[in-house]
């Protein structure tokens, strides 16, 4: 445990930081897993765009949110 103010403030953050960030790591997966699950175009829309917004907040790298669109893209492509 540190024994300095700033420090001890930092751990406190940085938990609060880690639970929310993997909360909506979760949410991401989640959201994936039901398109294959159920492979229509309104389940890949809102999986494109929750990609999208993790992305933008830094939750994933931007190369990694493309590969993922990609993906789901192609997953949509074969189901019809």
């Amino acid at each position: 445990m540190p024994n300095i103010k700033s420090a001890k403030k930092r751990v406190l953050v940085s938990r609060a930081n880690q639970a929310r960030n993997k909360a909506a790591k979760t949410a991401l997966k989640t959201v994936i897993k039901k398109v294959d699950a159920d492979t229509n175009a309104a389940t890949v829309k809102a999986a494109v765009s929750a990609v999208d917004k993790a992305a933008v907040k830094g939750l994933i790298h931007k190369n990694a949110a493309a590969r993922k669109k990609s993906q789901l893209a192609k997953k949509l492509n074969a189901a019809s």
